[in-house]
C-alpha cells in the first residue's frame, strides 16, 4: 500500500502529538524499587523506580521509633505517581494502605452492607472526601457526606457505613448519610416498640447529670428525669447510681419534634402511694425519720420509699424559727401528724408542732391578768413592741410604754432586751396578750395628787384645742382637760395654743389617770371669796358702831 507524502506527514504529526500527551499524562503504579542513597541530613532516601528515574521518599515512611526499616540497596515496593520522563512522587506508606484496602475488599466484598467504620477525614477533593480508618482508605462522595459546604471537615473523626466495594478499582465507598438514615429508622422502630408494648426494659446508664440520667435502651438513649427515679420525689441520681450500672425502666413519653425519649425507673416499681391512700388519713400520728434538712423545711422518710414534707412553720409553735437544724438532725426519729395527703400530686405534708403543747394554752394556765412578769423584746414596730413571755408573744403598745404620751417603744427599747411588764389583758379566743409597762412606773398624776387637791387654783398652758374642750399642760408633764361647758366666761374661739390659762381643779381621777379643770368654777369660787370678804368687812363695821355706842 502506498502513502503519499501528505498522509505520511499527518501520521507523523499525530504520533508526535500522542507522544507529547503521554509525557504530560500523570500515572500511578506500584513498582519494586531499590534504595539508592539515604540522605539522613535531609530526612529522605533516593529510590530507583526504573527508566533511570529516582524518586524521593521521606524517611518518616520507613522508620519506626526513629529506626530505619530499610538500608541502601534494599528492595522496596513503592507507589509511583508522576508524569512521564519526570522525577516521580513515591510513597511506601500508600503501598501499605493499598494492601490494607485490598485485604479489606477481599474480606468483605460479599458482606459489606452492615459494616460501619470510624475514621478521620484526611483529604477533601472535588468529588468528595478521603477517610482513613485502621490504615484503610475509604472514599465518601459529597452527596453521601451530609455536610454543609461551609463545614471544616478535614481532620474530623466520623462514622459512616460501607455502601460499595469495587475490587477492580480497589475502592471502598462509604456513606455518612445512609448511616444516619438507618440509625434514625432503627431508633424509630425501637421507640415505637417501646411505646406500643409499654414494655419493661433493662438499660445501661451512660451519663449522670444534675437533672437525671441518660440510659441506653437497645441502642437508643433516653432520659430518666430525677423526678422519675423514686417515689420520694426529686433525688440526686449520683448518690444512687454510677455510670455503667444496669437499671430496669419503662418508656413513658416520646417528643417527636425534639426526638427526646423519656424513661422512668419508678414506673416499674410498686406505687407506695396506693398503700398511703388506703392506710393513712389526715390527722393520723406516724413515726418518721428525718432524711434531709433545708432552709425552708425538713423532708421525712416514711420507710416505704415515700417522703413527707415538714415545713419550717410546722416545726414549732415559736414563730421565729430561723433554721430547722436548731431543732432537728438528719437520722432523727420523730412523731408527726399527717396534715395533708394529696393523691394527685403525690405530696404528703406533716406537722411536728401540732403534737406539742400549745404555748398559749400553757401560758393561760400559769398566768392571769394583772400578773407582773419579765419578758424579752423580740421585735419593734411603729405601733409598739412584741415581748416574749414563756414562749408566747404579747403586744406592748406605744401608749402603754410610758406616761409620756410622746414616747414610743422603738425609741426606748432594744430587740433582745429584758423588761418587766404587767399582763393587762388575755384574749383567749384570739390568742392575744396585751401588756403594760407604764402602770409599773409612778404616775405623774399620782405625784401631782400628793400636792394638789380639788378646788385648788392652778395655772397652765394651752397645749391643744379640740372640738370638745381644751387640753392644758400643767407642771411635771401633767395634762388636764377643760370641757367646753367649763370654759365660761372665756370664749373658746379667742383662745390659742401656748396661751396661759388659770382654772380650778374640778376632778383628780388617779385610777383613770385623768384631771379635769374648770374656769367656770374658778369664777364662781372667786365670786364667793369676794362676797365673804365683803360680809367680813360689813360685820367689822357694825361691831365697831356698837362698841362705840356702849363706851
Amino acid at each position: 500500500m502506498a502513502f503519499d507524502n501528505e498522509s505520511f506527514e499527518e501520521e507523523e504529526n499525530f504520533a508526535e502529538m500522542f507522544a507529547a500527551s503521554e509525557k504530560k499524562q500523570e500515572t500511578t503504579r506500584i513498582v519494586e524499587g531499590e534504595i539508592v542513597e539515604i540522605q539522613a541530613d535531609e530526612n529522605r532516601a533516593l529510590v530507583g523506580v526504573g527508566d533511570k528515574l529516582e524518586g524521593i521518599l521521606s524517611l518518616d515512611e520507613i522508620s519506626e521509633d526513629g529506626v530505619l526499616k530499610f538500608n541502601t540497596g534494599d528492595k522496596i515496593k513503592v507507589m509511583v505517581t508522576g508524569y512521564y520522563n519526570e522525577r516521580p512522587k513515591i510513597s511506601y506508606k500508600k503501598v501499605l494502605e493499598q494492601q490494607k484496602t485490598i485485604e479489606f475488599i477481599d474480606a468483605h466484598k460479599e458482606d459489606f452492607e452492615d459494616i460501619v467504620i470510624e475514621g478521620v477525614i484526611t483529604k477533601k477533593n472535588r468529588g468528595g472526601y478521603v477517610v482513613e480508618a485502621d490504615d484503610v482508605s475509604f472514599f465518601m462522595p459529597r452527596s453521601l457526606a451530609a455536610f454543609k459546604e461551609s463545614d471544616e471537615v478535614v481532620g474530623r473523626t466520623i462514622k459512616a457505613q460501607v455502601v460499595k466495594v469495587d475490587a477492580e478499582q480497589n475502592s471502598i465507598v462509604i456513606s455518612r448519610r445512609k448511616l444516619f438514615n438507618d440509625e434514625r429508622k432503627k431508633k424509630k422502630e425501637i421507640i415505637d416498640k417501646l411505646m406500643e408494648d409499654d414494655a419493661v426494659i433493662e438499660g445501661t446508664i451512660k451519663k449522670i447529670t444534675s437533672y437525671g440520667m441518660f440510659v441506653d435502651v437497645g441502642g437508643v438513649d433516653g432520659l430518666v428525669h430525677y423526678n422519675e427515679i423514686s417515689y420520694k420525689g426529686p433525688v440526686n441520681p449520683s448518690k444512687l447510681y454510677k455510670e455503667g450500672d444496669k437499671v430496669t425502666c419503662k418508656a413513658i413519653s416520646y417528643d417527636k419534634d425534639k426526638r427526646h425519649l423519656s424513661l422512668s425507673i419508678k414506673a416499674v416499681q410498686p406505687d407506695p402511694w396506693a398503700e398511703v391512700e388506703s392506710e393513712l388519713d389526715e390527722g393520723d400520728t406516724i413515726t418518721v425519720t428525718v432524711s434531709n434538712i433545708e432552709a425552708y423545711g425538713v423532708f421525712v422518710d416514711l420507710g416505704n420509699d415515700i417522703e413527707g414534707f415538714l415545713h419550717i412553720s410546722e416545726i414549732s409553735w415559736d414563730k421565729n424559727v430561723k433554721n430547722p437544724n436548731d431543732y432537728l438532725s438528719v437520722g432523727q426519729e420523730i412523731d408527726v401528724e399527717v396534715i395533708e395527703i394529696n393523691s394527685k400530686t403525690h405530696k404528703l405534708r406533716v406537722s411536728l408542732k401540732r403534737l406539742l403543747p400549745k404555748p398559749f394554752d400553757e401560758f393561760i394556765k400559769n398566768h392571769n391578768e394583772g400578773d407582773v412578769v419579765t419578758g424579752t423584746v423580740t421585735s419593734l414596730t411603729d405601733f409598739g413592741a412584741f415581748v416574749r413571755i414563756d414562749g408566747v408573744e404579747g403586744l406592748l403598745h406605744n401608749q402603754d410604754i410610758s406616761w409620756n404620751k410622746n414616747d414610743k417603744c422603738k425609741d426606748i427599747l432594744k430587740s433582745g432586751e429584758e423588761i418587766e411588764v404587767k399582763i393587762a389583758k388575755i384574749n383567749a379566743q384570739d390568742q392575744k396578750i396585751s401588756l403594760n409597762r407604764k402602770t409599773l412606773l409612778e404616775s405623774p398624776i399620782d405625784k401631782f395628787a400628793t400636792t394638789h387637791k380639788v378646788n385648788s387654783i392652778v395655772t397652765g398652758t394651752i397645749r391643744d384645742i379640740k372640738d370638745f374642750g381644751v387640753f392644758v399642760s400643767l407642771e411635771d408633764g401633767v395634762d388636764a382637760l377643760i370641757r367646753d361647758e367649763d370654759l365660761d366666761p372665756l370664749v373658746k374661739e379667742e383662745l390659742e395654743s401656748g396661751q396661759e390659762i388659770e382654772a380650778v381643779i374640778a376632778v383628780i381621777d388617779t385610777r383613770r389617770d385623768r384631771i379635769r379643770l374648770s374656769v367656770k368654777k374658778l369664777d364662781y369660787i372667786k365670786s364667793q371669796a369676794m362676797l365673804e370678804e365683803i360680809n367680813d368687812d360689813a360685820s367689822h363695821s357694825l361691831g365697831d358702831l356698837i362698841k362705840d355706842k356702849f363706851k
